[in-house]
């Protein structure tokens, strides 16, 4: 489990800063297959996971969907055959904050329970 998914949320505030670009940079290596790319200026967070099925994608989907509205942060989820792309960064900043990398470490937790094998 990453230490960041761990980490509790803080609420962005009026007058919140978003993370430096060395603070991103140092964070980055705590979630390895993330992806840090920029989107109109944006700077986001993106990761793309795999799936069998479609209806797999979909309830992985919905999982991050309840981590989103538990956590009042809501990413881009697309869902397509095969896989579920999710982007996270702070709408109100209008770029990363902590809270960006920790849901995305909790995502990838998430993934890790979804893929571990059910026995009945």
């Amino acid at each position: 489990m990453n230490p960041l998914s761990q980490e509790t949320c803080t609420p962005c505030r009026r007058g919140a800063v978003g993370l430096t670009p060395a603070e991103v940079a140092a964070l980055l290596p705590q979630l390895p297959r993330w992806d840090h790319i920029e989107i109109e200026g944006i700077p986001q967070l993106q990761r793309r996971f795999p799936f069998k099925t479609y209806l797999q994608g979909l309830k992985f989907v919905h999982q991050v969907a309840h981590l989103a509205e538990e956590n009042h942060h809501h990413p881009v989820l697309v869902l397509e055959w095969a896989q579920v792309t999710v982007r996270w960064w702070t709408h109100t900043l209008g770029g990363l904050h902590r809270n960006d990398f920790i849901l995305a470490a909790r995502c990838d937790d998430l993934y890790r329970e979804f893929l571990r094998p059910h026995f009945v």
